[in-house]
């Protein structure tokens, strides 16, 4: 089992914790938060071991899941990588490329393997669809979310969009070719809804809508390949494959064709894909220490966060 240890005990910091600690893969150590009374309350609420300095926990443990918010994951990173230490990093990997480009160089220096907490890629609905997904050329997502006062220290694009721009990005198989993006804020000092339009240098374009400003919460993408069109809806937990083949000869009687003006005629095929239950954020967790135990890449590695925020800031300079 790797010792594990998280920096940051807010929100998210107490799934992390709860999680490691029910995972066989672990042995949870404790956590440092830099707020006394908060370290205080968490640890005697759940039993958690809470570190007086962020070096001691760091030098008691193998792993380091730093949970904090993004102005101070380089920082941390930092710290864990210097003292030889595996690092899992919550989304957006920094909060600028330059120190994201630092941490890939020093995790190499060090010899230490790193993760970014890009959950989406975990989620059933995507996994148990990313193999059908060949080459698609039109991608449309949208994630809109009710307004929640946490997060709003990011524009919406590194709050919200990045997770879509990581599940993107892992899909098509091309280099970006050119942004367009706008965005607008509304309650706060940075964009709070945004669109952005990518364009990839193999042809496929990809449509991306956040909004942390809604009525109602959605997640869904849907992306269009040659002959497949694929529709995952990441919040409730659901994926449809509709497939166009050659239509039979003699097609039964209920079959779906379509008929173009060449007169070929295609049959449409509905596949509802099984849906495996899981948490997502344990399943991260896990595969990393999978990686580390059998000296394999992370499922999300730190070159995929960094490509991720490149592009988030990449449609943020469109806003100015």
């Amino acid at each position: 089992m790797l010792k594990a240890g998280v920096l940051g005990a807010g929100h998210l910091g107490k799934i992390h914790l709860k999680l490691l600690k029910q995972s066989s893969k672990y042995e949870l150590v404790g956590f440092y938060d830099p707020s006394a009374e908060n370290a205080k309350k968490v640890s005697e609420e759940f039993g958690y071991k809470a570190f007086a300095t962020i070096d001691e926990l760091i030098d008691a443990v193998d792993v380091v899941d730093i949970v904090t918010p993004t102005l101070s994951h380089f920082d941390c990173a930092v710290k864990a990588i210097e003292k030889g230490k595996h690092i899992f990093i919550e989304k957006p990997i920094t909060n600028t490329i330059q120190e994201a480009e630092e941490l890939l160089e020093l995790s190499k220096k060090y010899g230490v393997k790193g993760q970014v907490g890009h959950v989406e890629r975990f989620n059933p609905s995507f996994t148990a669809v990313k193999d059908v997904m060949d080459s698609p050329m039109f991608i449309e997502t949208h994630r809109l979310a009710e307004f929640n006062p946490r997060g709003t220290d990011v524009p919406v694009v590194l709050d919200l969009m990045i997770h879509d721009i990581d599940v993107v990005l892992s899909v098509v198989k091309s280099k970006v070719k050119n942004i367009n993006a706008s965005g607008v804020s509304v309650i706060s000092d940075t964009p709070d809804i945004a669109n952005a339009r990518i364009e990839f240098e193999n042809g496929c374009v990809a449509n991306l809508t956040s909004s942390r400003i809604s009525m109602k919460n959605m997640r869904k993408s849907r992306f269009f390949q040659k002959d497949a069109y694929i529709s995952v809806d990441f919040l409730e937990k659901k994926s449809e494959v509709v497939k166009m083949k050659d239509a039979p000869e003699n097609p039964d009687e209920f079959a779906m064709i379509l008929q173009n003006a060449e007169g070929v005629k295609k049959q449409i095929y509905f596949e509802n894909p099984k849906i495996h239950p899981n948490n997502a954020i344990l399943d991260e967790l896990e595969t990393f220490a999978d990686a580390i135990i059998n000296d394999t890449d992370p499922i999300v590695t730190l070159e995929n966060g960094t490509d991720a925020l490149k592009v988030a800031h990449q449609i943020i300079a469109c806003f100015k």
